[in-house]
């Protein structure tokens, strides 16, 4: 969570310096603010730094996207975050595979905070997957593929390998 939050600062072009800590068991994260309480959970903290950089562009701008993309965030932490199993990965990629049929991004064909959140959450699910099962999964390797490679996304963070052109056939 914190570490995602520090790359989100980063991609927005904020200054950073911000103290992330955790709180809990499943280890919410926790932004602590000058003034007042601090802000709890990845969702509001990720929308605060978005506001924060005024790129509320990212929200979504109509209030269909905009719920779209909260639906996304909040399936990013409950389903993504919560889940931890191989089969709970494989469900996460079949739904986004499904979702990613016709669409360019997860709110349709506008860039948002589900896009990047979303991305952070899978990189470590991605990384470990063969060659074979990036390609069972197509739309959500292309739409990964195009995220990694989005101005500012990646950072730090692998590059993730997609062999565009086969080698071989299935025919024989």
């Amino acid at each position: 969570g914190a570490e995602e939050l520090e790359l989100l600062e980063r991609l927005l072009g904020l200054p950073g310096g911000n103290k992330y800590g955790v709180q809990g068991e499943r280890k919410v994260p926790v932004l602590q603010t000058n003034n007042g309480p601090g802000l709890t959970g990845l969702m509001t903290i990720a929308a605060h730094l978005v506001r924060q950089a005024r790129k509320d562009q990212l929200l979504g701008s109509t209030a269909e996207e905009k719920a779209v993309v909260q639906q996304w965030l909040e399936y990013r932490v409950t389903r993504v975050n919560g889940g931890s199993s191989k089969e709970d990965a494989r469900t996460v990629l079949k739904d986004l595979n499904m979702h990613l049929e016709d669409k360019v991004y997860l709110a349709g064909n506008i860039f948002t905070l589900a896009d990047i959140l979303m991305y952070y959450g899978l990189h470590h699910i991605m990384v470990d997957l063969t060659v074979q099962e990036k390609e069972k999964y197509l739309n959500v390797s292309r739409w990964f593929n195009h995220i990694q490679h989005y101005p500012g996304v990646r950072q730090h963070l692998s590059n993730v390998v997609f062999i565009k052109n086969r080698l071989y056939t299935n025919a024989h």
